[in-house]
């Protein structure tokens, strides 16, 4: 046995596990959020992919979430939202996570908002 082997046997003494691509949404309803109309249509559009505090974190004017649904669309392979389904989630998230004001100086600020 050469030495590479050797070390190699004794760093990686097992066969690394199989990652999955298989994402797990953590307990979360629709209740927990802001009321309006399309909150729960938003919610399990938003959670096929990731929790929803990530999104009412966000505070988006409505250019800015539909920047961020094309964004997930093109990148990510969100399945598109069209016609009558895209208006009731670009409501929601507009009258429910509209932007905050400007932090003061080293406050918060969206890390995904336009600088």
């Amino acid at each position: 046995m050469t030495a590479a082997a050797l070390v190699a046997m004794l760093l990686f003494p097992f066969p690394a596990p199989a990652q999955t691509a298989t994402f797990t949404p953590r307990d979360e309803s629709p209740e927990e959020f802001a009321a309006g109309a399309g909150r729960e249509e938003t919610f399990y559009a938003c959670t096929a992919c990731h929790n929803f505090k990530l999104v009412a974190a966000q505070g988006l004017s409505r250019a800015g979430w539909e920047d961020s649904i094309n964004l997930m669309i093109r990148r990510h392979n969100m399945p598109p939202l069209d016609g009558k389904d895209r208006e009731v989630v670009l409501n929601y998230l507009e009258t429910a996570y509209p932007p905050r004001a400007p932090a003061a100086r080293g406050g918060w600020q969206n890390p995904f908002g336009k600088q």
